[in-house]
Parts: C-alpha cells; structure tokens; sequence
C-alpha cells in the first residue's frame, strides 16, 4: 500500500507520468472546511495509507500551517509528516508528482519523506518576468531592481537551487542549468514570450518535446507579477529518481524511529544523531518543520554536502557505493581519495538498496 501524499492546494497535483503514478489528496483550505471535518480527513487517509506525507509550500498561509499542526496534534500521530518545501509553485508541483511516483515504489514513510529535501537540489525551477520590481522571495541586486521599471525589460530569474537573475537581451549571461537530462515544464501567465523554449531549451540542452502546464493560481503572487513564464527543469523518469534515492545511507531516527536519509528525519523533524543516543530520551518534544524550533539537545546534526552535478553521477555504474582502496564513500557512496560521506551519504562508501534493481510498484 502506497503512502499517501497530502497537499494544501490543487495547484500542487500535476497530471500524472503514468497510470501507476498514485493520486495525490487535497486537503480544502481552513477557511472552506471545519476543524472538525479536517480531523476526519486525515483520520480517513491513515486508515487507509497508514502513513500520510503534507507538503505545504513555506509561501502558504500561515493558516495553512497551523491547521496542519493542530491536525497532527490533535490527532496525537507519529505517522503525519509535514514537509515545507521553498520551490516555486510549478517547482514544488514537480516535487509533488516525483514524490508520488516514488510512493508507488519499495520505500518507507520515513524515507519518502526525508527524499523530498534530496529531490529538491535536482529541481531546476524559474521564470521570465516583465518586472523584478516586487519580486523578495529571490536576492534581487538594486541594479536590476531599477532596471526593472524599464519598459520592454524581460528577466530570466532562476528560484533553485542556486538563485540567478539574467536581464535578457543583447550579449546576455547565461542561466546557470542542470548538467544532467532533464525534461522542461512550462506555465504561461501574461508574459508574451518564447525564449524558455528558443533560448532555454538548446542550453540546458533539455530532452523530449517540452511540456505545458496551466499556471498555478499562487504564482504571480510568489513571482511578484503576473507577466511571467514559469518553468522547471526536472529528472522525469522513475528508475532514475529510484537508483538517486536507493543509493543513499538510510539511518533510523533516534527519536521517532522512522528510517531517513539525509541529516534530519522527515517526521518529527530531529537531526541525525552522530554520537551516543541522548540520556534524556525522547521527552525532549518534536523537533522543527514547517519553519519550527528544534530541541536544544539534537543541535548536533552533521552538515549537508554538495549534491552530484553530472547526470553520469547518477547512473548505476556511479551509484552503487562500493570504496575501493583506502577511499571512503562520499554522499552518494562514490569513492574519493580520503573523504567521509556527508549527511546524505556513506561513511564507508557502502550504499543501500540495489540500483539495478527495478523500481517495485505496490499493489492497487
């Protein structure tokens, strides 16, 4: 039985990849729905899933989050995870439907939920923008702010994972992209413009035809102007989103004891515990998600190392784990000289989980 995957807006739920890939549920808006009725929604969805994974976006209402957290809370489970996510709208409804192809697969709860941090680096996720001038949720320099009141003046800004703004036209820098195959999603807004597939395209070097999506409702709010084009540049296929995930160390959280990978566990949100388990137990309250405070005492999670950068990184050859010599495993068990692996990685360069193994589709 698949976990399910919870959103807080339709705006999330693309159309699916396959007929395999599982529904996702949206949970309505606190203002449409009782606090009441959203008890017996959720109590409906782990009935029947057992575990259920919410990704609320950090740009949702705070009423939003905190009706997520009253949820949870009331309903005194340890099988809801509340995954916050800083993508753009049409990014993190990539990120959604990656997790959904995924919960069809072989792995826990704990692991989908931790993987969506992992998934995230891999989303290339932007737009082209009539105007930055209200743009806050990218780092915008005063100079491009003020060339933002130009007429005609068009911007390719790139959200994740490493933000970039590009003023299009003559002798133009060149968009940061994925060194790796990725597909193309578009959603138009009001912006009448073809450079995301005459321009983006061939640089990115992007594979298969591009794809349109109806943009979400939420974007010019997010992108601080309705005259945009946004894309996302993301790994479409399910084998490799499955080898990316299985050939990372998987840990059990000291806290909850759900399996993670990475440095923090996508349930109850403690770090990844490196030294001895701590004498206090696990009285010391849930630690932080959805933009909340960890417990003092798990302030020791080791730190998140760069992720590969070649789509050569993630073929089978490169991703199962094995060191040779007197080489460690890095974050994704590749041996290199005398480094450790880091949060998302191997220590001894042993990965686990089977590449070449197909993904395993669980049974309607």
């Amino acid at each position: 039985m698949p976990t399910a995957i919870a959103v807080t807006s339709a705006d999330l739920v693309l159309p699916p990849t396959d007929p395999g890939t599982p529904h996702a549920a949206v949970l309505p808006d606190p203002g449409t729905q009782s606090l009441d009725a959203s008890l017996a929604d959720m109590q409906q969805l782990l009935a029947r899933y057992g575990h259920v994974i919410a990704i609320c976006p950090g740009s949702a209402p705070a009423a939003v989050k905190d009706r997520l957290r009253a949820v949870r809370s009331l309903l005194e489970s340890d099988r809801i995870a509340l995954v916050g996510t800083d993508l753009p709208p049409l990014g993190a409804a990539v990120l959604v439907r990656q997790l959904r192809q995924l919960a069809g697969c072989d792995f826990s709860p704990g692991v989908l939920a931790s993987a969506a941090r992992l998934l995230a680096h891999y989303i290339y996720a932007g737009a082209v923008l009539g105007s930055v001038s209200r743009l806050d949720r990218v780092p915008v320099s005063l100079g491009s702010h003020l060339k933002g009141w130009l007429p005609g003046a068009h911007f390719a800004v790139l959200a994740g994972p490493v933000p970039q703004i590009v003023r299009l036209g003559n002798n133009e820098e060149t968009l940061a992209g994925p060194e790796f195959a990725t597909e193309l999603l578009l959603a138009r807004g009001q912006l009448q413009t073809d450079w995301p597939t005459t321009t983006l395209v061939p640089r990115w070097r992007v594979q298969g035809a591009v794809l349109e999506a109806a943009l979400p409702d939420t974007s010019p709010g997010w992108w601080g102007t309705g005259k945009l084009v946004e894309f996302a540049a993301y790994l479409p296929d399910l084998p490799v989103l499955h080898q990316l995930v299985s050939s990372v160390r998987r840990d059990s959280c000291h806290w909850c004891g759900m399996e993670l990978i990475g440095d923090r566990c996508g349930f109850c949100g403690a770090p990844l515990q490196v030294g001895p388990a701590p004498e206090q137990g696990r009285g010391q309250g849930r630690g932080r998600e959805l933009g909340g405070q960890s417990a003092p005492a798990l302030e020791t999670a080791r730190q998140p190392a760069p992720h590969p950068t070649s789509y050569a990184e993630l073929t089978p050859a490169n991703t199962q784990g094995t060191g040779h010599g007197t080489g460690h495993g890095d974050s994704y068990g590749t041996a290199h000289g005398t480094g450790h692996g880091d949060s998302y990685g191997n220590a001894h360069g042993t990965a686990h989980g089977d590449p070449h193994v197909n993904p395993t589709r669980a049974l309607p």
